[in-house]
């Protein structure tokens, strides 16, 4: 999904629209002015920085590419800016990627992702490939960096407390299709679809509190050939013979969309919790 919103990938069907404007129809000059204003973050910090150019040429790229600022001089001083609005210092330009710990290397690509002045981040995992105290650096920096720059991500994770702490909304995808839409504390409180259920109950419970837990049954299907019906059915304890057979709509549901029969017609109980340590 990230990559296709990037233009990395050419859709096979369906719309992105970006600010009303489809991605897919849209001319080459008209496409060259929207990416200016969504740029990515990737997964791998150690992966997507080319390893035999200094790191002052990297952030520079995107302001070259699209002509943002005039003057060698006048880019390395932007540059500059953009390595300290991260953590940075301008002298980190003249090094290489191989100087840097992975932490500081996800820096270095925010720092690039924002050269362009961009609104709009599709963040790929930023923090799985780091370790759990860095992991925190960055979010945070990402926090600071997106009430200072109005910024809006779309931030994909496995992690669910990394997703309580930056998100405000949350999307919950199962081979490859939204299954809940919901504000990120209803989504923590109250989770709907049983695939989130089963989400929440595979993390840690550290106070011990002895609530019930679902555990995640089955295995995970071929995403070339998912289930008829509803994908999750051969894992969902609540299937039943429509779910085999009919792919349920995503429709409204008291504050939250879900994509599920057995929330809409009644048979699914609906269950309220706290997950502690998060939505808090």
């Amino acid at each position: 999904m990230a990559r296709l919103i990037c233009g990395l990938y050419a859709p096979s069907g369906g719309r992105i629209v970006f600010d009303g404007k489809d991605l897919g129809t849209a001319d080459p000059r008209e496409m060259l002015t929207l990416r200016r204003r969504f740029q990515m973050i990737f997964q791998d910090p150690y992966a997507s920085l080319n390893p035999r150019w200094r790191v002052e040429r990297i952030v520079a790229e995107p302001i070259r590419s699209h002509d943002l600022i005039k003057g060698d001089a006048a880019i390395s001083k932007r540059v500059g800016e953009l390595l300290t609005d991260v953590g940075l210092s301008p002298l980190d330009g003249e090094k290489y990627p191989h100087e840097f710990s992975g932490g500081q290397r996800q820096r270095i690509s925010i720092a690039r992702a924002l050269s362009s002045n961009p609104e709009f981040l599709v963040c790929d995992e930023p923090t799985s490939a780091l370790d759990v105290s860095v992991q925190a650096q960055i979010l945070n920096l990402m926090k600071d960096l997106q009430r200072e720059h109005g910024l809006t991500y779309l931030f994909i994770s496995h992690n669910l407390a990394v997703v309580s702490h930056i998100s405000t909304r949350v999307g919950v995808m199962y081979l490859g299709r939204i299954v809940e839409i919901a504000a990120t504390r209803t989504l923590f409180e109250r989770p709907l679809h049983p695939y989130t259920r089963m989400l929440q109950s595979a993390i840690p419970d550290m106070t011990m509190s002895g609530k019930p837990r679902t555990p995640v049954a089955g295995e995970v299907p071929n995403p070339l050939d998912p289930p008829t019906g509803c994908a999750f059915n051969p894992r969902c304890p609540f299937a039943r013979e429509k779910c085999r057979v009919e792919r349920p709509p995503l429709l409204p549901f008291e504050g939250a969309d879900v994509a599920c029969h057995g929330i809409h017609e009644g048979w699914v109980p609906v269950e309220f919790h706290r997950q502690p340590g998060l939505a808090a």
